[in-house]
């Protein structure tokens, strides 16, 4: 069975789908990207949480945002902070090294 990854930023624009991108094709984990904002592209709710085994997000204010609004759903739940400002475009090389540099302590085999 693939552990089920949920990356989360602000818009689920740049951050959490390169992010997400990174674990295509694997077959150790399932990823999907969402975002914490109103104009996110994919809005974080509750099927999201409850699907996710491991829930990183890129800033401690997305964890508490995910308590506020999520809080019963989170209790079994591990979430990690990647601290990752949202300074990079989707798939810009830095923003891909710093999430395989943040991740690996985390996961096994990320691409």
């Amino acid at each position: 069975m693939r552990t089920r990854l949920l990356f989360v930023c602000s818009r689920n624009q740049w951050r959490s789908p390169t992010a997400e991108a990174l674990f295509h094709g694997n077959p150790a984990y399932e990823a999907r990207s969402a975002g914490t904002s109103e104009a996110a592209r994919v809005r974080v709710n509750e099927g999201h949480i409850r699907w996710a085994d491991r829930i990183f997000v890129m800033e401690k204010r997305h964890r508490q945002l995910l308590e506020q609004r999520f809080g019963h759903d989170l209790r079994e739940k591990n979430v990690t902070v990647l601290d990752i400002p949202d300074e990079y475009q989707a798939m810009d090389p830095e923003l891909v090294e710093l999430l395989r540099d943040r991740l690996s302590s985390h996961l096994e085999g990320i691409a």
